[in-house]
């Protein structure tokens, strides 16, 4: 099989299960890295023995068929329309971009190019996940009315060494972690509709404990607790809580979805696995369900690869630019409802992505 030639921009924290993962499939080629570090790159090079690239130098590299972008937040745009610009498929971290506009324009530059984008979260395509849409699918739960979605935490300062930019604009526990759940939500119920909500700053100042930083303080610019409702277009209505500020955490369960036969709890959407379980309508307790679907470990780049798969089937792949978009739109609306009081009618949407097969495999490296 003729593989498609990969490179990585960003050689951050995130890049080595990329670099491992990518390096596993059989149609893939990682070719190299690249940094605005060069050294940074060129450890991350040999530690998974790929060519160490300079920005520049990657995007003019003619045999690179897509850029993997794992940048941070703020150079996500940028950086995707570099590589578009450069007649490469792009696929990002999470999120899409940080403001409504820079996601519109990656969009409008693939278009034009005849390029496809594609976007992190990729752990609705893990075993629980895919193993949850499953049941739905089937009809397990009946017709799906409704879900709830809680990220309650204590925040990041107290155990990452650079902290300050998940309270800057486009961080935020909706920024950070809000990519998973809303896309995992998408991909079981569909599209949103309209939004409501309320967003608070809780506190305004946060000092940092962990090391090498701790002592500096942070100001906080982006809101820290978030609730909003999200009413579906198939007519689910949804609830979801995002907080860096529960110092004391929280015992609710990261997903549920409410069905009119049966209860289901889903996993939580940053991991790959499980567990998965369903209560029926007529039955005491849940049970927990075995997972149909594979890719139930760490499994961070088989959005890449269902987006490599694609470039050779030409279909569209399933963690798409659209679906990140709409992801995107969704979490400013959360947002800007809290601070307009008042509903955010969604201009965009978007197409459930298309479940995988239960026997579904990856082509493996030889």
């Amino acid at each position: 099989m003729e593989k498609i030639n990969v490179g990585i921009i960003g050689c951050g924290n995130i890049s080595s299960i990329y670099l491992k993962n990518c390096q596993e499939f059989g149609h893939i080629h990682l070719v190299g890295c690249a940094d605005l570090d060069i050294e940074r790159a060129k450890a991350q090079a040999e530690t998974y023995n790929v060519n160490a690239y300079s920005v520049e130098d990657i995007l003019a590299d003619p045999t690179i068929d897509l850029i993997i972008n794992l940048t941070i937040p703020k150079a996500h745009a940028t950086v995707c329309i570099q590589a578009l610009e450069a007649g490469k498929h792009v696929y990002t971290e999470k999120p899409l971009a940080v403001t409504r506009e820079e996601g519109q324009q990656i969009l409008t530059v693939a278009r034009e190019k005849g390029l496809l984008v594609g976007s992190a979260p990729d752990t609705f395509l893990g075993g629980g996940i895919q193993t949850a849409i499953e049941l739905i699918e089937k009809g397990e739960i009946g017709t799906p009315i409704g879900a709830t979605a809680f990220m309650i935490y204590r925040g990041h300062e107290h155990w990452h060494p650079d902290p300050a930019f998940y309270y800057d604009v486009g961080g935020g526990p909706m920024f950070d972690m809000g990519p998973y759940y809303l896309t995992a939500l998408i991909s079981m119920l569909g599209p949103i509709d309209r939004i409501s909500g309320a967003a608070r700053i809780s506190y305004p100042e946060r000092t940092i404990t962990s090391e090498p930083k701790a002592g500096e303080k942070i100001t906080v610019q982006t809101p820290t607790h978030i609730s909003g409702v999200m009413e579906f277009t198939s007519g689910a209505i949804g609830t979801i809580v995002t907080s860096f500020d529960a110092f004391g955490g929280s015992s609710l369960p990261p997903i549920e979805i409410y069905g009119s036969e049966g209860t289901l709890l889903v996993p939580d959407p940053n991991t790959f696995g499980g567990p998965v379980q369903i209560r029926k309508r007529d039955e005491k307790h849940f049970v927990e369900i075995p997972l149909t679907h594979g890719y139930d470990d760490n499994s961070r780049g088989i959005g890449v690869a269902d987006m490599a798969l694609a470039i050779k089937e030409g279909r569209i792949h399933r963690a798409n630019g659209e679906l990140a978009y709409h992801a995107l739109e969704a979490m400013h609306a959360f947002h800007d409802a809290g601070a307009s009081g008042t509903y955010y009618k969604m201009e965009s949407t978007c197409a459930k992505p298309q479940p995988l097969a239960t026997d579904f495999q990856f082509p493996n490296k030889a």
